[in-house]
């Protein structure tokens, strides 16, 4: 049972490899005098973005582009992971215990308030576990977090929620945390736009491809946030984003690649990413093993780590990171041998194989420094290796289309350019959302890995550590449905006027509470 509180503030992780940059100055320019609660300094914190929120939908928090602007700013869950320790902290609800393998009961925080200044409780609570799980607006989060997990949310009071699962779910705690609790007027028809949340801030105005503003809200629950408003814009070059730290246009530049020119700004720091190609395993030529094999072979990671990353990340031959359960030391990037890939080719060119049907790498401009750049490699070292390939950059709503199913009909075989950040701590929100033949963001999977991705879940210590570490093994030398290349490394700007600690969930949820004057 988790019986201490811990109050948003607490959630910074000293995990930054660089050094936060301090000055004298204890505001922020073009910000003038507000109102402040609670003897806080009032000003605007400017943080510029490689693109704009697809959305702020809460049930979509779970995406990068929505959750770093939503996820404990506007919106909170029932429980929140520490990045640092990766301990489950009390956030809405303040502690929780298992009742039987199946049933569950937390105590929810009083006191606490929607922005429209409702009451939050159990009522709401269960309501949206039922709204971002049970309905059928496609969120996100139902996918990523509980894929197919069916459970069952009731108010027995206003201070306590009841949440019963069909099957034994060990970590269903740590699933909720990606609940986020929304009023119960919210409309189950269809995603919002722009929600109402209990968090430190509330959405201000959203000018459409210009710009987004939030400001403090007054009737928040715990410490106020030290910034009244966060203004954000988005530029797609990380040039241009690097630039506006140096002349003073924005506080916060995210998503900067070493030669984009931050200077003593950037601020280097392990991101929880991986970059990965998702093989449409399910069409041909990629349908076949050999091919599948031969597209790992062909792409020299260390290579592409070292130029187009520019050294910030290390070659990856899983998607699930060395601290996450169930990840697998055993396996390793796939070595770059391009006579290899060229034999499997050759090979199954010659049993019938059309290796020669053209391919579509499906890119994502701005999902990380060199977008672009790092898809024109991997196209050239698999022509080289003997097959068809072209390249579709698009931007994230786009994207998206690819990334989720149902997919785009007729699309052909294609590579999708993803990233996967397992910021839970666990292979449960990797496996069955990635792998499974049912997952949200899976375009291919076998029954002998669902069974092992099934197993897995419902096991529990040592035993779940190993049943995802066999399902992970299975994948990589079975199924191959993926070309891993890297664990990331993200950097980040910070101007002379704020101080701010990243740490591993920074590039999925930024924390305004955690953003400072300097001074």
């Amino acid at each position: 049972m988790i019986t201490t509180p811990r109050r948003r503030q607490a959630a910074s992780a000293l995990l930054a490899l660089g050094t936060i940059l301090s000055a004298g100055a204890c505001t922020v320019a073009n910000s003038g005098p507000e109102p402040s609660s609670g003897g806080n300094v009032a000003s605007t914190v400017r943080i510029v973005l490689p693109e704009e929120p697809p959305t702020l939908e809460p049930c979509d928090a779970s995406l990068t582009a929505t959750g770093r602007v939503t996820r404990a700013n506007i919106t909170e869950a029932l429980t929140e992971r520490d990045p640092a320790t990766g301990q489950l902290q009390p956030a809405l609800a303040t502690e929780w215990k298992q009742d039987s393998p199946t049933e569950w009961t937390f105590t929810l925080r009083q006191g606490v308030k929607f922005h429209d200044g409702t009451a939050f409780d159990a009522k709401a609570a269960a309501f949206s576990i039922d709204r971002t799980v049970g309905s059928k607006i496609d969120c996100n989060v139902d996918g990523y977090v509980f894929g197919g997990i069916e459970l069952t949310a009731t108010a027995p009071d206003a201070s306590t929620l009841k949440v019963k699962t069909a099957k034994p779910d060990p970590i269903l705690p740590l699933r909720l945390s990606f609940v986020e609790i929304v009023p119960a007027t919210t409309s189950t028809t269809g995603k919002v736009r722009e929600p109402v949340g209990t968090g430190p801030y509330k959405i201000a105005k959203w000018d459409t491809g210009r710009s987004l503003r939030l400001e403090r809200f007054s009737g928040y629950w715990g410490k106020a946030p030290e910034f009244a408003a966060a203004e954000y814009v988005w530029r797609a070059e990380g040039s241009i984003r690097a630039a506006m730290i140096q002349s003073d246009e924005a506080d916060i530049a995210i998503g900067l690649a070493p030669e984009d020119g931050a200077g003593d700004g950037a601020v280097q720091f392990p991101n929880n990413e991986t970059s990965y190609l998702r093989i449409d395993a399910a069409k041909p030529p990629l349908n076949d093993v050999r091919v599948r094999q031969a597209i790992n072979y062909a792409i020299d990671k260390n290579g592409l780590v070292a130029s187009v990353f520019a050294g910030l990340g290390k070659p990856a031959g899983q998607l699930v990171p060395e601290g996450v359960t169930g990840h697998n030391t055993a396996i390793q990037p796939w070595p770059f041998d391009m006579a290899q890939a060229k034999k499997l080719i050759a090979e199954a060119k010659a049993d019938g194989v059309p290796t020669d049907t053209p391919i579509t790498i499906i890119g994502r401009n701005g999902i990380y420094p060199k977008a672009a750049e790092a898809m024109e490699v991997v196209q050239n070292a698999l022509i080289e290796a003997g097959l068809s390939v072209k390249i579709q950059m698009l931007d994230v709503n786009a994207w998206l289309e690819y990334l989720l199913a149902p997919f785009p009909k007729d699309a052909g075989p294609t590579l999708l350019q993803a990233q996967h950040g397992n910021q839970a701590g666990d292979a449960a929100f990797t496996m069955g959302q990635i792998y499974g033949t049912k997952g949200a963001q899976s375009s291919y999977g076998t029954k002998e890995l669902d069974e092992l991705i099934g197993a897995a879940e419902q096991a529990s210590g040592e035993e779940r550590q190993a049943a995802f570490a066999k399902a992970l093994e299975y994948q990589s030398k079975e199924v191959v449905r993926d070309a891993v290349m890297a664990h990331m490394t993200g950097i980040l700007a910070l101007s002379k006027k704020v101080t701010y600690k990243p740490n591993a969930a920074t590039n999925d949820e930024m924390r305004l509470a955690d953003v400072h004057p300097a001074g």
